[in-house]
């Protein structure tokens, strides 16, 4: 697991996009992912709370990992929805996800978004997505 997890992480550092956010890959287990961004201001919209698109990003990147962990290496988000349940306040950005089906060449995944503050975690958003194997299954891709 502890190979997983780094290899996760070199392709999570690989995406300057996530390096920007402070993104932190840290489960990455078969059928599991979680992705964790530290919250400022600079993340925030008008109102304060943690902007749309971040929880977008951070849901989007947890189920393609999840995804890939049982898919292998070489997939990409086909599609993915969200629900926007409260405002996302706090310390952290959760982004928990796992895999609810896997075929050989695409996966629905679920994502639950939590954030986190002193007074523990509170559910901000949930999404579902489908993960899809880039090229045939023989295909050495090493892009998560």
């Amino acid at each position: 697991m502890k190979e997983s997890l780094a290899f996760g992480t070199s392709v999570l550092q690989s995406q300057p996009f996530s390096v920007l956010l402070g993104a932190k890959l840290v489960v990455f287990a078969e059928g599991h992912a979680e992705i964790q961004i530290p919250i400022n201001d600079q993340l925030k919209q008008q109102h304060g709370f943690v902007h749309g698109g971040v929880i977008s990003y951070a849901a989007d990147n947890a189920l393609t990992f999840a995804g890939g962990s049982v898919l292998g290496a070489g997939v990409v988000t086909s599609e993915f929805k969200i629900n926007y349940l409260r405002p996302a306040l706090g310390d952290c950005l959760i982004a928990r996800a796992q895999v609810i089906h896997a075929g050989k060449n695409q996966a629905v995944c679920r994502c639950d978004l939590f954030c986190t503050d002193s007074e523990g975690e509170r559910l901000c958003a949930t999404s579902q997505g489908t993960i899809t194997r880039l090229g045939s299954p023989s295909a050495e891709n090493t892009q998560v």
